[in-house]
């Protein structure tokens, strides 16, 4: 009789795919190291921070099928909380970003059996209301402050490579989990769950770990954020921003490798060069969201993707 443990290659092996998938990576790598010298860094740091949310959320819709529509409250909460650290408590920036990235785990229990907008309008509502977050104003002038005693992040382009190494590490840290044994698993309860409960494995565990996981990432990008920005805001933790993650990753493509990172910069893209139409913004990205899904079913890398015929 055939194994669980034994079962598990058999559920999705992974192939020499990964060869043009490493390519495509070192491709980003080099288009991310050389950009700060064409592009403005602070527009390339939010960039790759919600690139970072948005991969975070594809890990538990696109491998999982679990839909969120609250992950905002982590990035939001994890934001607050390296904020305060950092400007009351005077921690450096790698304890601050910590401590927001510890905040996010620990609210995985009650999240995970209420993954609703309703428990994300809570945690709103409380940023809004405690005394340590200063309500609508947020928590403004965070110190950067120096990285582990030797890095300067009051100059720009020292904080971008700082930021590009968070992103690049947990973007390896997302691709080798979807690779491996266990990711495989998630993919087989995403497609067929009972069948995967039948050769053994328990579902609701490794349901529990992609989400924490995912929790972590997602806060250890709103904590990057906030230091980068000197600011943590009621925007990071509002439903529209679990709203946009849900684009992102629609937009570059559900379930690809570097989908969400390609529709993370799409969206800060047009939010950027399209915020001097002042109210008519959400018209025109409502309009151009529309038109990307009704072309690219997809998404852009999924499109891509089918197109070349191999995985991205």
């Amino acid at each position: 009789m055939t194994t669980a443990r034994e079962a598990a290659p058999a559920l999705e092996t992974p192939s020499a795919t990964s060869r043009h998938q490493l390519v495509a990576f070192a491709v980003m790598v080099v288009f991310f190291v050389v950009a700060p010298f064409f592009i403005y860094p602070l527009f390339l740091m939010k960039a790759l921070c919600f690139a970072l949310f948005a991969c975070a959320f594809n890990l538990l819709i696109g491998y999982v099928g679990l839909l969120s529509f609250g992950h905002a409250a982590f990035l939001g909460s994890a934001g607050y909380i390296s904020a305060h650290t950092a400007k009351v408590w005077g921690w450096p920036p790698e304890l601050a970003i910590l401590a927001g990235t510890v905040v996010a785990i620990r609210s995985r229990g009650i999240y995970f059996a209420n993954i609703t907008l309703a428990l994300a309008q809570m945690i709103y509502f409380f940023c809004l209301q405690a005394p340590f977050t200063h309500g609508e104003d947020g928590i403004q002038a965070v110190p950067r402050g120096m990285l582990f005693g030797l890095l300067d992040l009051r100059h720009t382009m020292t904080m971008y490579f700082v930021v590009l190494a968070v992103f690049l590490a947990s973007f390896l840290l997302i691709y080798r989990t979807i690779h491996s044994p266990f990711g495989q698993v998630l993919k087989a309860i995403r497609e067929h769950e009972p069948r995967a409960v039948s050769l053994g494995y328990t579902a609701e565990q490794y349901k529990l770990l992609a989400f924490v996981l995912s929790g972590t990432l997602s806060g250890l990008a709103g904590g990057t954020k906030a230091i980068v920005f000197q600011l943590a805001s009621l925007t990071d933790v509002h439903w529209t921003m679990s709203g946009e993650v849900v684009l992102m990753t629609l937009l570059g493509g559900l379930g690809t490798v570097f989908g969400p990172v390609v529709g993370a910069f799409i969206v800060v893209s047009l939010e950027n060069y399209l915020s001097q139409l002042g109210s008519w913004v959400t018209v025109v990205q409502g309009v151009i969201f529309v038109l990307c899904v009704l072309t690219f079913r997809r998404g852009v890398i999924g499109e891509l993707a089918r197109l070349i015929k191999k995985p991205l």
